[in-house]
C-alpha cells in the first residue's frame, strides 16, 4: 500500500524516543568485482576512489544498510539490486531489512544520529519529508551519475520524475516507481455483464444500481486505506476544476476543501453511500482483506488504487479476473481536464540521510536500482514500471493491469498531474479518521469537509512547519 498522497505519519520526530528494531539476516553474497570506469580514480575523504563505476567513492569493504517499506511491492526488488551492488563491490556487505513501521522505527534513529544508509520512506507510517528535509542528502548527484550500463541516469528516466521528491529546490527523495492511479475492475466480470467503466460520477451511480441488482456493491474499502477515496476525490476534482483545486489544496488555503468541484465529488460519493452501493463494514476491515473481497470474491465492482494493487493482491485474485484500470471519473462532460487526464507520479520515495554511516553506499544502491537490469526485474516481478524508461514490453509481461497502465499513459499524453501536500506535511493519519466515518455513513459530506479543513488549517497555522509553496 503506497498511495499518493501517500499514507504518511504525523510530525512526531521529536516525540519518538524508542522503537523496536526489525532484524533480518544481512545479505551474504559472494561475487567478483566488475572492471573500473574510464575516469581517472580520485581519492575521497572516506578512503574510496571515485570512478564511473564508483561515482560516490564507496569505501572498500563498506557495510551498507537499507530499510525498505514492506508493502505492496515487497522488498525483494531491493535485495535483487543489493546482490548486483555486492558483486560490483567485492568485500562490501549490503544489508536489506523490511519494515512496515518506518516512522516508529526510524525517527528515533534520526534523533540519535544513526539512521540507515538508504530508506524507502513509504507506507501508512512514513515520515513527513518536510520534517527531515534538512537531514537528507541532495540526490541530484545520483541522476548525474552513470548507471551500471554506462549511460547517464537522468537520460534514461521519464520526464518530471524529480518533482515529487524536490522540496524548496533540493532533491531529497528519488521516487522509484512510476505509479498510475486509476479505478480498477475485473475485465472478465465487466465483459460477462456488458458493463463499461464509468467516465462520470453519474455513470458510476448508475452502475451502482446495476451492481445492486446483481447482489453486488459498487465499491468497498478497508480501514487503513479509507483515504484511497480521498485520492480519488482529489483527482476527480482536479480534472473538473483544474489548477484552482490543485493549488488551493497544495498551498493549504482556507476553504480549499469547499471548492465547488471538491464538493461535487463529495456529494456524489455521499449518494453512493446513502444508496447502499458502498459495502458496509470497511471501517472494521483490514485493507487487504477488503481488497480480497473485491479481487477474489468480486463482492464489489470498482476499487480506487495505485498500480501496486495487482502485485499486492496477486495471491488473492480470482483466476481469469483480468484486472484492468480506467481513469478516475470526472464530474461532468465539460471538465477543465479531459476524462483521459491521469493522476500519475513517481512514487516509493527513497532517501539517504546525511548522518548515515555510508551515505555513499546508499547512493550506490540507488544507482544500481536505476540500472536497466534492476528496473526491468522490478517491472516484470512487480507488474509496475519504474521511472526508468523502456523496461516494459507491449504485452506487459502478460499482465492486463500493466497493459492498461500503458494505454492510460498513452491516452493521457501531456494531461498528467499529481500533488504532494499530504506527503509533505504528513496529514494522512489524521485524515483517515473522518474518511472512515464518512464511508461508514456516520458523517455527511459537510462534516467531512469541515474535518479535512481543520486538519489542513492546523498545519497551515503551525509556525514550526516549513511550508512548501507550489505554483
Amino acid at each position: 500500500m503506497n498511495p499518493r498522497g501517500k499514507q504518511v505519519e504525523r510530525r512526531t520526530i521529536l516525540q519518538m524516543v524508542t522503537a523496536g528494531a526489525l532484524a533480518v539476516p544481512a545479505l551474504s553474497l559472494a561475487g567478483c568485482a566488475t572492471g573500473g570506469g574510464s575516469d581517472e580514480p580520485t581519492a575521497t575523504a572516506a578512503g574510496g576512489a571515485k570512478s564511473d563505476t564508483n561515482p560516490f567513492g564507496l569505501a572498500d569493504k563498506a557495510t551498507v544498510e537499507a530499510v525498505i517499506f514492506n508493502g505492496g511491492y515487497g522488498f525483494d526488488y531491493v535485495t535483487f539490486a543489493a546482490t548486483l551492488a555486492q558483486k560490483n563491490h567485492a568485500g562490501s556487505t549490503f544489508t536489506v531489512k523490511p519494515s512496515t513501521q518506518i516512522a516508529q522505527e526510524l525517527q528515533p534513529r534520526f534523533v540519535g544520529g544513526n539512521p540507515p544508509d538508504l530508506i524507502d520512506n513509504s507506507g501508512a507510517n512514513a515520515i513527513g519529508l518536510n520534517t527531515i528535509a534538512d537531514q537528507l542528502e541532495d540526490l541530484k548527484s545520483v541522476f548525474e551519475a552513470k548507471n551500471v550500463e554506462g549511460t547517464v541516469i537522468k537520460d534514461t528516466l521519464y520526464p518530471g520524475v524529480e518533482a515529487p521528491g524536490t522540496i524548496n529546490g533540493k532533491l531529497v527523495a528519488i521516487n522509484y516507481v512510476q505509479t498510475v492511479y486509476a479505478i480498477w475492475y475485473s475485465g472478465s466480470l465487466f465483459e460477462a455483464n456488458g458493463w463499461t467503466a464509468p467516465k462520470t460520477w453519474d455513470e458510476a451511480i448508475e452502475l451502482g444500481a446495476k451492481a445492486k441488482a446483481k447482489g453486488k456493491f459498487l465499491m468497498l474499502w478497508g480501514k487503513e486505506a479509507a483515504t484511497y477515496y480521498q485520492t480519488l476525490a482529489i483527482s476527480s476534482a482536479i480534472k473538473e476544476g483544474g489548477d484552482d483545486v490543485r493549488l488551493g489544496l497544495e498551498n493549504l488555503k482556507p476553504d480549499s476543501w469547499s471548492h465547488a468541484a471538491v464538493q461535487g465529488v463529495f456529494k456524489a460519493l455521499e449518494t453512493i453511500i446513502k444508496n447502499g452501493y458502498m459495502k458496509p463494514g470497511g471501517g472494521g476491515t483490514q485493507f487487504t482483506a477488503a481488497q480480497a473481497q473485491w479481487s477474489s470474491e468480486e463482492a464489489a465492482l470498482l476499487y480506487p488504487s495505485g498500480s501496486w494493487i495487482e502485485n499486492e493482491m496477486k495471491k488473492q485474485t480470482k483466476a481469469d479476473f483480468k484486472m484492468t484500470g480506467a481513469p478516475e471519473m470526472t464530474l461532468t462532460g465539460g471538465s477543465k481536464l479531459p476524462y483521459t487526464a491521469l493522476h500519475s507520479a513517481a512514487g516509493e520515495p527513497f532517501i539517504v540521510p546525511t548522518k548515515a554511516k555510508s551515505a555513499a553506499g546508499g547512493k550506490e544502491l540507488l544507482r544500481v536500482m536505476l540500472s536497466k537490469e534492476a528496473a526491468t526485474n522490478f517491472a516484470k516481478t512487480k507488474l509496475s514500471p519504474t521511472i526508468v524508461k523502456d523496461t516494459v514490453p507491449e504485452d506487459g509481461f502478460g499482465s492486463t493491469a500493466l497493459q492498461a497502465q500503458g494505454k492510460m499513459l498513452k491516452d493521457a499524453g501531456s494531461d498528467v498531474f499529481t500533488w504532494n501536500f499530504i506527503d509533505n506535511y504528513g496529514m494522512n493519519q489524521d485524515m483517515l479518521v473522518p474518511w472512515n466515518a464518512f464511508l461508514s455513513g456516520q458523517i455527511d459530506a459537510a462534516k467531512l469537509t469541515s474535518e479535512l479543513q481543520k486538519i489542513t488549517d492546523k498545519v497551515a497555522n503551525d509556525s514550526s512547519v516549513k511550508k512548501v509553496e507550489v505554483s
